[in-house]
């Protein structure tokens, strides 16, 4: 039991959250799966070019540049993991668990960027359309929707929770569509004659692209902001752990994601004189992982002075147990018992 008074309180974290994918999957599994796409995509890459070049299709040039950015994503993906993988020490206290959101980060930014000069392109040759060998696009078109699913298979079965994995995943999905929309458009050149249907078929994959891109830089950035993730409300989270038999006031409540599916959260909580600090954690952390799922905890644990606490004391004086609070304070009136 703790002893009774302000500042008597205790200090627990849970357990931490094991390093590693959620679904139990290992690195070295992901890496293989990862390593099977990526020489897939190489030894395609290769041959669409020259085959791109041959046949003067933008489509089947944007697929092999799209192509090379896939490689570049898988390779990115993978050093990200092994790097991640490293234990924690010295200066960097999470270990480098968050060079697979720079790697996602950096797989998105490419993904619109390659977007802006597809665009550009795509519009020109609306403009001036060149001559295009249709025969070539589409069996091309055929050979890399093959390729592309057996690549978007192999990354599937790696571990998705992984903000770096789905980078590396949505990489080859936009290339898959990009291929159908390739395919169709190689068609329509061979039966019609419409030369445009292959720049038409480049700015649907442009739009695809700027999706998956958006996505990653947004879902990403999220994380480096160290803003809650997505689903957790903070502030519903805080109302919940104050509605606890004897749980006085939560503030200083902080909810952040260390990487992809790994959730962290401090607090400082403040509980009925007299009661067992220990025992009200555990209770706190329980709510946390059964509830929420968050496993890699910090909570601040001590005694409220109820007089303080009284509804007649004015709210600046509230602030005398820490001074600068951050963020909302959830409090409800004290128990009596």
């Amino acid at each position: 039991m703790a002893s009774e008074g302000h500042g008597h309180g205790t200090k627990g974290s849970s357990t931490e959250v094991q390093s590693g994918h959620g679904h139990g999957v290992a690195t070295d599994a992901d890496s293989r799966w990862l390593g099977i796409a990526l020489g897939l995509i190489t030894a395609f890459m290769a041959v669409e070019v020259v085959i791109g070049v041959v046949a003067q299709s933008l489509a089947l040039i944007s697929d092999a540049a799209h192509m090379l950015t896939d490689a570049a994503s898988i390779v990115l993906a993978l050093v990200a993991m092994r790097l991640a993988a490293r234990p924690a020490r010295g200066i960097f206290t999470y270990g480098l668990k968050r060079t697979e959101i720079l790697s996602a980060q950096a797989n998105g930014l490419t993904l619109l960027l390659l977007s802006v000069w597809l665009t550009y392109e795509a519009i020109r040759r609306l403009i001036d359309p060149p001559e295009v060998a249709g025969g070539l696009v589409v069996i091309t078109a055929a050979v890399g929707i093959v390729v592309n699913l057996v690549a978007a298979w192999s990354i599937s079965k790696a571990n998705r929770s992984s903000l770096n994995v789905e980078g590396a995943f949505q990489h080859i999905l936009t290339d898959l569509f990009g291929f159908i929309a390739t395919a169709v458009a190689g068609v329509v050149v061979l039966t019609t004659g419409f030369t445009r249907a292959d720049s038409i078929a480049s700015l649907v994959v442009v739009v695809l692209m700027v999706k998956a891109g958006t996505g990653l830089v947004r879902d990403s950035g999220r994380i480096f902001l160290e803003a809650a993730p997505a689903g957790v409300d903070p502030d519903t989270l805080g109302d919940r752990l104050v509605a606890l038999p004897r749980v006085n006031e939560v503030h200083d409540l902080h909810v952040w994601q260390i990487t992809s599916g790994q959730t962290a959260l401090s607090a400082h909580v403040l509980v009925d004189p007299g009661s067992d600090c220990h025992l009200l954690r555990r209770d706190l952390e329980h709510v946390l992982t059964e509830d929420y799922g968050i496993t890699h905890t910090t909570l601040q644990v001590d005694h409220a002075d109820l007089k303080a606490m009284s509804p007649a004391v004015s709210l600046p004086l509230l602030a005398t147990h820490c001074d600068d609070t951050h963020g909302p304070v959830h409090r409800q009136e004290p128990h009596t018992h």
